[in-house]
């Protein structure tokens, strides 16, 4: 069933109306009728199963046939600090990562980033990111779009994740597998995880200094070397196993 994000505002007395690109999605991609049925979420954690009404101009009228609270959110809301990739791999990484839970995405520039952003490019990349975001969203059934924020220096993203219950940093120094099971186990019952993933050529080492002194725990990811466009994924992975609810 094709599923639309709304605003709250959108949803009044027993109806939603769909406004924007959607609208030309439903009429002439989907060709959708009057009678046809959707899916809509709010964004806020309200699902919405509809019928469309009537097509107006610009707009496409629901009927509010059931709803329910969103189930498919888990009880962590998980922050990715993604360092800046080379290429299209952010792309890659920000669908993914839709997919498995991630509730806010975060990209990073450290020491190592290749990758150079002027601020035109940077509102253009941010805005292209946030479409992928809420395609991913779209197609997963996620009852939230999740964020991409602007482009954080290191020190900003460690001084934003202070705010988190959790942190962690994959590192090829911290201890064996035994002590990562050991931190990701206590992560249970927090509301707010975040996760460092640097770029192509790793974190500087004075940058994991400064992420530890933080209150930032390193975990290993094993004895393989991971691309940065996996690790953050396995990360998540592991995350979305550990808290996802029955």
């Amino acid at each position: 069933m094709p599923r639309f994000f709304v605003t709250p505002s959108q949803v009044q007395n027993g109806a939603i109306v769909i406004q924007g690109n959607d609208v030309n999605h439903i009429k002439n991609v989907l060709r959708m009728r009057p009678g046809d049925e959707l899916s809509v979420s709010d964004g806020s954690g309200m699902d919405y199963f509809c019928t469309i009404r009537s097509f107006e101009r610009d707009e496409v009228c629901l009927s509010i046939e059931n709803s329910w609270k969103s189930y498919v959110e888990l009880p962590v809301k998980l922050y990715l600090f993604q360092g800046l990739p080379k290429g299209d791999k952010m792309e890659l990484i920000i669908q993914k990562a839709v997919e498995l839970g991630v509730y806010e995405i975060i990209p990073v520039r450290t020491k190592r980033v290749v990758v150079k952003l002027d601020e035109k490019k940077e509102t253009k990349k941010i805005a292209r990111w946030q479409q992928i975001a809420e395609s991913g969203a779209k197609q997963s059934g996620r009852g939230i779009i999740p964020e991409v924020k602007p482009v954080m220096s290191f020190k900003d993203a460690i001084d934003y994740a202070k705010n988190l219950e959790g942190v962690l940093i994959p590192y090829e120094k911290a201890e064996g597998m035994n002590k990562t099971r050991e931190i990701i186990k206590g992560l249970k019952g927090k509301k707010s995880v975040g996760i460092f993933i640097g770029p192509e050529g790793g974190f500087d080492e004075q940058e994991i200094e400064a992420a530890m002194n933080s209150g930032v725990e390193p975990v290993t990811l094993g004895r393989r070397i991971l691309r940065t466009e996996t690790a953050g994924l396995t990360m998540l992975s592991i995350l979305m196993f550990e808290f996802e609810e029955e």
